[in-house]
């Protein structure tokens, strides 16, 4: 890459922070509560880690943009007290690749669900990997449209009921890593809500890393998804995804996992390509000397 991590951090003006300094109430909205959040629903556990995160880089709120599009997980960025936008259905990788060519100077981070990104927001996700921009793309994935009447999403499992699948799902689930990985993104990862330290520290890595980070965060949604399909309360759920995930070191403790098939977490795959904002500058800048130099008698 063009930069070190450290001369990012260092542009940045950000320093590592101790566990034992975090307080989550620091970085949200508290006038905004109660959250509108459904008991049990793993998208506040996602929220807490990255606000986790956040605070172990060091970054400043001032010098955070968070930008969410529609559905359940674009309504969480509206609870944190930085700069937050909250965007058209799909469209938050195109205004975040607008604001982060725009504000070099902010961390942007973008909040979106399996719907949003991956159904009418896919195309933007695919070239926002492409064009590897320092954007953090944090994608929850709980298998539904969980707030627009639970309809089926790209990641819907096989079999599973929602509202446009009364018999039961029979499409072929999205891999939204591979799709990413396979586009470019400079750093693609996975992990479940249970997880939340693991959870916290990927997102950290992908915060950090200077170029498109995208992570697949497997979220559960009770209310919508889980009663139809009965796969029992939140405990329930989130203790099925990682015996999903990882039945050989887990054990199955559920007899029917959250997910048919298992997934790999962690880090999934790196791309060490050019960042695209410096590769634009640099060039724009070059264009600019130019047209200076015709200018010359």
């Amino acid at each position: 890459m063009s930069q070190s991590l450290d001369a990012v951090r260092e542009d940045r003006g950000t320093t590592e922070r101790s566990v034992e300094t975090f307080d989550i109430r620091d970085y949200l909205r508290l006038d905004l509560f109660p959250h509108f959040l459904c008991p049990g629903c793993g998208h506040g556990i996602a929220l807490r880690a990255l606000l986790w995160a956040v605070h172990e880089l060091g970054i400043d709120k001032d010098g955070l943009a968070i930008v969410s599009g529609i559905g359940c997980s674009g309504r969480t960025g509206a609870y944190i007290d930085a700069n937050t936008y909250h965007v058209t259905h799909g469209r938050p990788l195109a205004f975040a690749t607008g604001l982060a060519l725009a504000r070099p100077d902010l961390k942007v981070i973008v909040i979106t669900g399996d719907g949003d990104c991956l159904a009418i927001g896919g195309n933007h996700l695919i070239h926002a990997c492409r064009r590897n921009l320092d954007i953090t793309c944090m994608m929850l994935n709980n298998e539904v449209y969980g707030m627009t009447g639970g309809q089926a999403s790209p990641t819907t499992s096989n079999t599973r009921y929602t509202t446009t699948t009364p018999d039961g799902s029979i499409e072929p689930v999205f891999d939204a890593c591979a799709l990413a990985a396979a586009a470019g993104a400079g750093l693609v990862g996975r992990e479940v809500t249970l997880q939340t330290p693991s959870l916290k520290n990927l997102l950290k890595e992908a915060i950090d890393y200077p170029g498109f980070g995208f992570v697949e965060v497997i979220s559960d949604c009770t209310e919508i998804f889980g009663r139809k399909n009965d796969l029992g309360e939140s405990p329930e759920m989130i203790l099925s995804q990682k015996a999903g995930m990882r039945p050989e070191t887990y054990g199955r403790v559920v007899d029917e996992p959250f997910r048919p098939t298992a997934l790999r977490s962690g880090v999934l795959a790196r791309n060490e390509r050019p960042e695209y904002g410096a590769t634009y500058r640099r060039h724009a800048a070059a264009v600019r000397a130019k047209a200076e130099a015709r200018k010359q008698p």
